[in-house]
Parts: structure tokens; sequence; C-alpha cells
């Protein structure tokens, strides 16, 4: 099979980076959220920073997601046009992804502690 024949050209790469914004929005709308919400915990203005943490990282990793989702249609597209499939991305975002996902678990089951405790 030749490269072209392998895709819809401008269908499945799109559809993929679309997927990766909506996660990205999702995330950063979320963490926009915890910046709202999360400082009222807090009952110095010393603690009220602190409960800021988690919203900055969430819009920091949101922005970075989006970027570099950016780049990986970039380079899943021209690999596809190319007939290089064996230069397709790898998994590496979808690595990040689930770490993110995985510590915004740990991070929340911690503040649900912390916020029931006292």
């Amino acid at each position: 099979m030749t490269g072209s024949s392998l895709f819809d050209p401008g269908l499945q790469p799109e559809r993929t980076e679309l997927a990766w914004r909506r996660t990205s929005l999702g995330i950063g709308v979320g963490s926009l959220v915890a910046l709202r919400v999360l400082p009222a915990l807090g009952s110095t203005p010393d603690e009220q920073l602190v409960w800021l943490v988690p919203g900055l990282v969430g819009i920091a990793f949101a922005i970075v997601l989006w970027t570099l989702s950016r780049a990986r249609f970039v380079r899943a597209n021209r690999a596809l046009l190319d007939g290089r499939l064996d230069r397709m991305p790898g998994g590496g975002l979808m690595l990040a992804l689930t770490i993110f996902v995985v510590a915004c678990g740990v991070a929340g089951a911690a503040i649900a502690l912390v916020a029931l405790s006292g």
C-alpha cells in the first residue's frame, strides 16, 4: 500500500488533534475551577497560596499538552503523507497524560482527606 491509500487525508489526523485539544481544554477548565475553589480551604493567606498550586500546575500542563499535541499532529500528518509509518509519533504524550491523571487522583484524595479532617 502506498502512503496516500493508508488514510483519508485531512480527516484522521485532524480528529486526533481535536481530541487532544478537547482534553487540553478540559484540563484547563478543571484547573481554573481548582484555582477558584481550593484557596477557600486555607485559613491563612499563606495556606491559600499553597492551595493555588494544583490549579497552576494543571493550567501549565494543559498549555504544554496543547502545544505538544499540535507538534504530534504535524509529525503524524507528515509521516502519513510521506508514507513513512516508521516515523509516526510514539506514546510519550499519552504516558504523560496518564501520569498527570494518576497524580491528580492522588492529589484529589489527599485534598479530600485534608478537607474532611478539619
